[in-house]
């Protein structure tokens, strides 16, 4: 890569092809220099540190979850729009799982935004059963916890049981559903 196109954006973009390679412990702002053909110091033009550049990654990481999950939803609502949603974000998860592995879970400036979008993705299809405000809130906080835990355990190798993660997941689902639709 050529130092006159070396951008933030470009920096982040080599940063996620070194995550999808090698994961998450082995980023490094001098692995990021390497790949990107540049000495290390040429990347504090564009990133203050790694934690800036962590921030920046799960930015990108959370807004292309978004991406897929709010394509995935579009024209569906209800139990529809909600298994729409879990699977487009355990596709992602089992797609992309350096890069999922290496989300900032906490809300950082940088991915304020992005996990605004995701949010508001989430509660839009809460309405189709009459969820607002905080009730809302709760249901995107326990769905976000259901598929979070499960693409985590999944990627991570934690179910050892034969039985077949997909069936598995679809319960999760229909658990899932059951309870949105279940009165409060």
């Amino acid at each position: 890569m050529a130092r006159a196109a070396l951008t933030t954006d470009a920096v982040v973009d080599v940063a996620l092809l070194a995550i999808d390679e090698k994961g998450p412990a082995a980023l490094t702002l001098s692995a990021v220099a390497d790949r990107a053909g540049v000495a290390t110091p040429s990347l504090y033009k564009h990133v203050r540190n790694l934690a800036e550049l962590r921030d920046l990654m799960s930015a990108r990481i959370m807004n292309e979850i978004a991406d897929q999950v709010g394509e995935a939803v579009l024209g569906r609502s209800a139990d529809e729009a909600i298994r729409a949603l879990m699977v487009a974000w355990r596709h992602y998860a089992l797609h992309y799982p350096h890069r999922y592995s290496a989300l900032v879970q906490t809300p950082e400036p940088h991915t304020a935004e992005a996990g605004a979008r995701l949010i508001n993705i989430m509660l839009a299809t809460f309405r189709a059963y009459g969820m607002a405000d905080s009730a809302a809130i709760h249901a995107a906080r326990c769905l976000r916890a259901a598929v979070h835990g499960f693409a985590v355990l999944e990627t991570e190798g934690a179910f050892g049981l034969p039985e077949k993660l997909d069936e598995s997941y679809d319960l999760l689902i229909h658990m899932m559903i059951t309870g949105l639709r279940a009165p409060r």
